[in-house]
Order: structure tokens, then C-alpha cells, then sequence
């Protein structure tokens, strides 16, 4: 609302002009001239004065003021029930009796129906300016909530679009992982397959080493043979024409030594387990030149363990050799044990 609105809301009602108004201000207006007019007239048809005369007195004294007529007051303003107001009294005769003053039931004012009509119209028009402030919020608080969805979206949308980016990159590292991992394992298979191939290339050309030094060790064994054959058959050999050995003379254990030895270590034999068949532990036994055994060793199993410590133990337990015919005691010797012999 304006301040103008505000100031007729809360001011004094306006006065309207009615005709009972101007009815009553021409009344007494008219009452008034008639009244100066019989005052006039009355003076001036008073006969009875027909000489003048002057009285002075001894001591001097001011003379009354002079009578002198008001002048008629300005209309009133208009007033919604405005009454009346008498002329004030003068010095003159009663005018004669006013006419009664005929009563009339005045209408309904039309103050109030304005003032009503104006209530009406600032109680719509502050509805509407309600309304259209209520319309505003609402709009603007629509327009508020929108701009907040709005910038709720775009933030969901740039999560939505961060996270697959992260995905997207996630995805290329998963790949680039995978490539350098493939990478890695072609380097680490050509690699291989290098060392493979060196290693290969390394055991072959071993063997060929190998199988040229055996070469060389056979061709220097048989050289060395041939030229131990020679030797001995220079200085007189007595073996026959097939034999393989390199001495003068043959040499080794008698042929009743092997009793010898199995008379000697079969009583230190202590086994009772049951075995099938009859398995052959070789034992290598070192001795010295008494006979008194220094060291056992198995070179061949009986594929029985039980059988083959038995064995060594009975070496052990035999502790010294039989000599031979000639005194002495081969040494080394390979003993062929047997459970069931």
C-alpha cells in the first residue's frame, strides 16, 4: 500500500456535501437577509422623531463606539449532519418566529457505503497483493528449489561423469598393467628359451668335450695298452697270447681264497629276517698289509636294506682277513654277500 492509501485509511472521514445541507445553510441565509431588511425598515418608518437635539455636558466624556454590524459569517463546510448556527444576538427587535422546521428522515449517508466500498476495494486489493506476493514466493521458492535440482543434477552428472572417468582410467592402467605384464612375460620367455638354448648349446657342447676327451682317454688307454703289450713282451711275459693284463706274471688271490674269506665273515652274519629270493650285496673292504680291515663300503645294493647292513656289520664284526698262500692280503676286495649262501 501506498502512503496516500495509508493516510485516508487511518484519518478522519472526508466530508461529503449533502442537500439537507445546503437546504439548511440557504434557510438561515435567507432568515438573515430578512431580518436586516425589517430591521432597516423599521427604523427608517419610525415617525415619531421629527426634531434633534444635542446635550453637552460639563465634563468632558467619550462617546460610545458606534454600533456597527457584524458581517455574515462565511458558509460552513459541509459536515455529514451540520447543524445551524444562530445569528448572534444584536440590539433589535425579535424578528418574527422562524416557520417550523420541517423534519426530514435524511438517507442513508453515503459515507459509509464508501467507506465500506473503499474497505472492499483495499481488502481485494491487499488479497490480490497477497496473492500475487504469495504467487512470487512460490515462485520464487519453485524457482529456488528448480536451480537446486538443477545444481544437484549437474553435480550427479559430474560424479557420474568423474567416476567414469576414474573407470576409464582405471581400465587403461588394467591395460597398460596387462601390456607391460605381457611384455614382460615375452621378455621373460625369450629369456628363457635364450638360456634355454645357451644351456643347451653348453651341455652339448660338453658332451662333444666330454665324448672328445673319452675319445682321447680311450685312444690314450689303448695307445698306453699297446705299449704296456709291447713292454712286457719285451721283457718276457709269461701270459698267453689273449690274455689282457700288463704284468710279467699274473698276480691276485688263490683260488681256495674266496673260501678263505667266506669261512671268515660268514659267522658274523646275524640275520633272521625272511627275504625272497637271494640278493647279492657288493661290499668294497680295504685292508692292510696284515689283513686288519680299515675301511667297508657298499658299491652295489642288494636292493634289501635290512640285508645290506647286515652285511657291512659282519665285515665290521669280522675285523681282519685271512692272508692268502703267499702272505699277503689283496687289498682292495670286492666281497659278493649272499643271505642264503
Amino acid at each position: 500500500m501506498t502512503s496516500t492509501t495509508e493516510r485516508l485509511e487511518f484519518g478522519p472521514p472526508q466530508e461529503t456535501a449533502s442537500p439537507r445541507s445546503f437546504a439548511l445553510a440557504l434557510l438561515v441565509h435567507v432568515l438573515l437577509i430578512a431580518a436586516l431588511t425589517w430591521g432597516v425598515s423599521w427604523k427608517s418608518s419610525d415617525k415619531a422623531a421629527t426634531f434633534e437635539a444635542e446635550l453637552w455636558s460639563g465634563v468632558p466624556q467619550q462617546a460610545a463606539p458606534r454600533l456597527v454590524e457584524p458581517l455574515p459569517p462565511p458558509p460552513p463546510a459541509p459536515a455529514p449532519e451540520p447543524t445551524p448556527t444562530p445569528p448572534p444576538p444584536r440590539p433589535v427587535p425579535k424578528p418574527a418566529p422562524a416557520p417550523p422546521e420541517v423534519k426530514v428522515t435524511p438517507p442513508a449517508p453515503d459515507v459509509d457505503i464508501a467507506l465500506q466500498q473503499e474497505k472492499k476495494r483495499k481488502l481485494l486489493q491487499q488479497q490480490k497483493e497477497d496473492a500475487a506476493e504469495k504467487a512470487e514466493k512460490v515462485e520464487k521458492s519453485q524457482k529456488l528449489q528448480d536451480k537446486r535440482k538443477a545444481e544437484l543434477q549437474a553435480k550427479k552428472e559430474l560424479a557420474i561423469e568423474k567416476e567414469k572417468e576414474k573407470e576409464k582410467e582405471k581400465e587403461k592402467e588394467l591395460e597398460r598393467e596387462k601390456a607391460q605384464k605381457a611384455r614382460e612375460d615375452l621378455t621373460k620367455r625369450k629369456t628363457a628359451e635364450e638360456a634355454k638354448k645357451l644351456e643347451a648349446k653348453k651341455q652339448e657342447a660338453a658332451a662333444q668335450a666330454k665324448e672328445r676327451q673319452a675319445a682321447a682317454e680311450a685312444a690314450s688307454q689303448k695307445q698306453r695298452q699297446e705299449n704296456m703289450k709291447r713292454i712286457a713282451g719285451l721283457a718276457g711275459a709269461t701270459g698267453g697270447a689273449d690274455a689282457k693284463g700288463t704284468a710279467q706274471k699274473s698276480s691276485g688271490p688263490s683260488a681256495g681264497y674266496g673260501g678263505k674269506v667266506r669261512a671268515a665273515v660268514k659267522p658274523n652274519v646275524i640275520f633272521s629276517d625272511d627275504i625272497s629270493g637271494n640278493p647279492t650285496a657288493e661290499i668294497e673292504v680295504r685292508t692292510t698289509l696284515d689283513g686288519s680291515i680299515i675301511s667297508q663300503r657298499l658299491i652295489k645294493s642288494s636292493g634289501n636294506k635290512a640285508w645290506d647292513d647286515a652285511a657291512i656289520k659282519a665285515v665290521i664284526r669280522t675285523g681282519t682277513l685271512p692272508r692268502d698262500t703267499d702272505g699277503r692280503v689283496p687289498t682292495p676286495m670286492i666281497l659278493e654277500m649272499r643271505p642264503k649262501d
